[in-house]
């Protein structure tokens, strides 16, 4: 299977991307009571180890939340929190006022799992409903310590695997700030091929 992109096949992946993550955006405006701005995704084919990098790079300021996609496609969905978001979040949905931290309570960490799973089911969903594939998001987890021996497997280990990231921001913005709210989203290399063959099979030309 070739999985080499053509530019207008890397175009519609990131379009099928951003209608399911528009969704997603749409349901954490929803729960936080603030606006919500997407940025168009970034996709690229990198290395396990070079995703490993940047994982630890947002864990070291960041709450991380993994769910895992299962069914027709495997992968992950990364979330990372602020100290910010805890903040705001735990203001709007737990009517709790405290520090700007990402050391949690046990409220706070059920409260961001939902969050988390809210979102990333929106997400899958649409892609699901595009992509004609039965997949669904496993319950989320907040891993503690180091994510990345938690991604390992997935990223690292399974000698077939060529990861794919779906590197995506989203600002969790109001009146006064923005707040970068950063959501990765990774596929195997099977799942990535499972994809351009999807992609391929449809038309094109517009009928011509």
């Amino acid at each position: 299977m070739d999985l080499h992109m053509t530019d207008l096949e890397r175009d519609i992946i990131r379009e099928i991307l951003n209608i399911g993550l528009a969704r997603a955006a749409d349901s954490f405006a929803a729960i936080a009571q603030e606006k919500v701005l997407l940025e168009v995704p970034s996709l690229e084919l990198v290395r396990g180890r070079d995703i490993l990098e940047l994982v630890r790079k947002y864990q070291a300021g960041h709450v991380g939340i993994q769910s895992d996609i299962k069914g027709d496609f495997n992968g992950t969905t990364l979330m990372f929190f602020s100290g910010q978001h805890v903040q705001r979040l735990s203001r709007v949905c737990l009517r709790q006022n405290v520090a700007e931290t990402v050391e949690l309570n046990e409220m706070q960490e059920s409260l961001l799992l939902e969050i988390s799973n809210i979102i990333t089911g929106a997400l899958v969903t649409q892609l699901a409903n595009i992509l004609k594939a039965k997949i669904y998001g496993a319950p989320p987890t907040a891993p503690k310590g180091d994510i990345t021996r938690a991604l390992d497997n997935l990223l690292v280990s399974h000698p077939l695997m060529q990861p794919l990231i779906f590197s995506v921001i989203t600002q969790f913005s109001d009146q006064n700030s923005n707040v970068e709210l950063p959501l990765m989203l990774f596929f195997d290399r099977e799942t990535f091929a499972k994809v351009l063959t999807i992609i391929r099979t449809y038309d094109l030309s517009g009928g011509k």
